[in-house]
């Protein structure tokens, strides 16, 4: 099993381009309703669906504060090179760079464009 989380967006190919700059991620779909961001090895990471488009009654209002209660967590591999990309981006930063001795990893907790709070978690081990 492998989870595909898709986010409603006001902007899809501004997102897109937010999280292939933050991911080091790429299109894998591509336009101005949807999205599929992929891996290097062309795995699912994440997926972009407009706010407007289609009828969706699951999609919720979008004014209501965006993914209360979930977070979009990413373990990736390079984490310093993470922060620096949030921090050239001018990315809200929520909470750290920090290291998490429960988990035993660093985190970067920030703010995307739509206003999801986004995760950036080093590997086990990785203080």
């Amino acid at each position: 099993m492998q989870p595909h989380p898709m986010i409603a967006v006001h902007d899809v190919e501004a997102s897109s381009a937010w999280y292939q700059s933050l991911l080091i991620c790429r299109s894998g779909h591509g336009g101005t309703e949807y999205e599929q961001l992929t891996a290097n090895d062309d795995s699912l990471i994440l997926q972009l669906h407009h706010w407007d488009v289609h009828e969706h009654p699951h999609l919720s209002d979008p004014e209501q504060p965006k993914g209360n209660g979930v977070l979009l967590w990413f373990r990736i591999d390079d984490f310093d090179d993470a922060v620096a990309r949030a921090q050239a981006m001018s990315a809200e930063i929520l909470d750290g760079p920090l290291v998490n001795p429960n988990a035993n990893h660093r985190e970067i907790w920030i703010r995307d464009p739509d206003g999801y709070v986004v995760v950036l978690a080093g590997h086990y081990g990785d203080v």
